[in-house]
């Protein structure tokens, strides 16, 4: 072929080539193309139609590689000209290959259907040779046929996706439809249950991301601080995270989060209050799954309060919302705070309050006083009222266990508190054992086990209040410095410590009915201070002053603030009379 024929006479030749079987030499005829000076010249009206028959071979023949190499060639010609016809040819060779891929599944699932209607008796005798080939193909005929006819193009559609992302980044000009793309990726992982080529499609666009300032001197480089611009990433960022989630890919989800917020940082106006709403219900699941429940419980605050500011919502829905915040708050153990000594976990409560959006590190009691500030008592649902009341308001360590009991077990035959209760079971020691510090010095194993039996009944594990795991829970506690205690295994044992000069009752106890020695120590000073100034009101009352005595007086105060050198002539003079005195005697 000469190279300097026309690229019509080209396609024309290709058309040929095509009608009589020779679709490999037609693709050939076209990738040459490329390589030729008259292509880099040719009007984009003539080579469009080029380009998408060449999409078309390359799908049909599955040629990955082939069809990256013309895609780059016509996206450096075309992008300085007309974007829509790189969306285009993009557009339509992801379509062709997707549209491969629903093909080949319907041949699957024909071939399957077949398979099963050739069987002539399904009560006919087994031999041991069908036993023998059943054991290697029987159920698994599905999985096999699949393999053979939907995998080879489930691999074609991921290449493809790959290859448009590859073609179409770190250009402003093809941001929309490579935002586009990315999100019809997300949706083909999460269609077919692709995890391995999720994470892996993550890491493509972090990477893509991270490259934007270092191509920020080129042409049509990406300017993250347009409003517009931040906004197509953002969205793409939240579909990633949503996909995570469904995925439950929980570390991948994290990251995703972590995405966003870094993104979040670079706006200069705040994001749209329905997105912020999605990005704190994604929390609230990751912090779950993790088991940190004082941070689920501070999404689960933040979703709330951004919820009930948009409005919309019917009062049940409210309600079981308002149920979701407060059980999440009550699930927090007592006491649970940073480990400040230790740098790596104190550097991970930054991170995660900083997700939050938060100045600093949530704490049970700021939760729960935020909750009640937002009416969420007086709205959620009775049995979390009660199991409110029976934490928070009574003090009675001796009945806590058969109070909650009948709580939880109403609790767990609703499948949105039913996943607390672990949480719950944690909680629920922790408040034992600092009420029972309140009011013993030392108190038998055997009467806290026993005390605790009732919560066996209604534990999703009853080795969770075994001795050996309520034993291995006092250590852990009392490690954490939130409980001073001893174990006297000798005598079978816990003796409760009280030193005056550490830290070990946490100040979020509300119900105590009694100040450690640690607390009198500490608030010695300003309980003396809080004292005098009680005495001195009562000695020597203000003055009840008029508003227009106080601005006199205020009047006279700013006056002499303005005037200090007055004093200092006096005095100087004074001073410079009294050395005269003494020269002369």
């Amino acid at each position: 072929m000469a190279p300097v024929a026309k690229p019509e006479t080209i396609l024309k030749q290709a058309e040929g080539l095509i009608a009589v079987g020779q679709a490999p030499a037609a693709l050939q005829s076209l990738t040459e193309m490329f390589a030729t000076k008259r292509f880099r010249s040719t009007p984009l009206v003539s080579l469009e139609p080029i380009m998408l028959r060449f999409v078309e071979l390359c799908v049909d023949m599955r040629k990955g590689r082939v069809a990256k190499e013309g895609l780059m060639q016509y996206k450096n010609i075309a992008q300085n000209t007309s974007v829509g016809s790189i969306e285009v040819v993009i557009q339509k060779f992801v379509s062709l290959a997707d549209a491969k891929v629903q093909e080949a599944q319907e041949k699957a699932e024909k071939a399957v259907a077949e398979a099963v209607a050739d069987v002539d008796d399904l009560e006919a005798t087994e031999t041991p040779e069908s036993i023998l080939l059943g054991a290697v193909s029987g159920d698994q005929s599905k999985d096999r046929t699949d393999r053979a006819l939907v995998t080879p193009w489930l691999k074609f559609l991921w290449e493809s996706y790959r290859t448009a992302l590859e073609t179409l980044k770190n250009n402003a000009r093809l941001e929309g439809i490579y935002q586009q793309i990315a999100q019809q990726a997300f949706k083909f992982c999460l269609k077919h249950q692709r995890k391995v080529e999720f994470r892996r499609l993550c890491e493509t666009l972090r990477l893509h991301l991270g490259n934007v300032a270092k191509y920020s001197h080129q042409p049509h480089s990406i300017n993250l601080q347009d409003p517009e611009t931040l906004q197509r990433h953002l969205d793409t960022r939240f579909a990633q995270l949503n996909t995570s989630v469904d995925l439950e890919l929980w570390q991948e989800a994290f990251r995703s989060v972590e995405d966003v917020h870094n993104l979040l940082t670079m706006a200069k106006k705040a994001p749209r209050p329905a997105m912020m709403a999605n990005y704190y219900e994604k929390l609230t699941k990751i912090f779950l799954m993790s088991g940190n429940a004082l941070y689920h419980a501070a999404a689960w605050s933040k979703y709330y309060a951004i919820v009930t500011a948009i409005g919309g919502k019917s009062e049940e829905e409210l309600g079981k919302l308002a149920g979701q915040v407060l059980i999440s708050a009550l699930a927090v153990p007592v006491g649970q705070k940073s480990e400040e000594a230790n740098e790596e976990v104190k550097g991970r409560g930054a991170r995660l309050t900083s997700l939050l959006g938060l100045s600093r590190s949530p704490t049970r009691s700021g939760l729960l006083k935020d909750a009640l500030s937002r009416n969420v008592l007086k709205l959620a649902p009775e049995p979390i009222r009660s199991l409110y009341t029976v934490l928070e308001v009574t003090f009675d360590p001796l009945t806590l266990c058969n109070s909650i009991a009948p709580i939880l077990r109403t609790l767990a035959d609703e499948e949105a508190h039913a996943r607390y209760l672990p949480l719950l079971q944690r909680a629920l020691l922790s408040r034992l054992l600092s009420q029972l510090a309140q009011i013993y010095s030392t108190i038998k194993i055997s009467n806290l086990l026993e005390l605790l039996e009732p919560l066996r009944d209604v534990a999703t594990d009853r080795s969770i209040y075994s001795e050996e795991q309520v034993e291995a829970y006092i250590i852990g506690y009392a490690h954490a410095g939130e409980l001073g205690v001893r174990v006297d295994h000798t005598a079978g044992s816990l003796t409760f410590v009280d030193d005056a000069f550490t830290t070990t009752v946490s100040p979020e106890d509300t119900t105590a009915i009694q100040a450690s020695a640690s607390t009198t120590v500490r608030t010695r000073l300003s309980a003396v201070a809080t004292t005098l100034h009680n005495s001195l009101s009562v000695l020597e009352p203000p003055l009840a002053r008029t508003q227009e005595e106080q601005q006199a007086q205020i009047a006279t105060l700013v006056a002499a603030a303005k005037c200090p050198r007055a004093g200092v002539r006096k005095g100087g003079g004074g001073a410079r009379g009294h050395h005269a005195e003494e020269g002369e005697g």
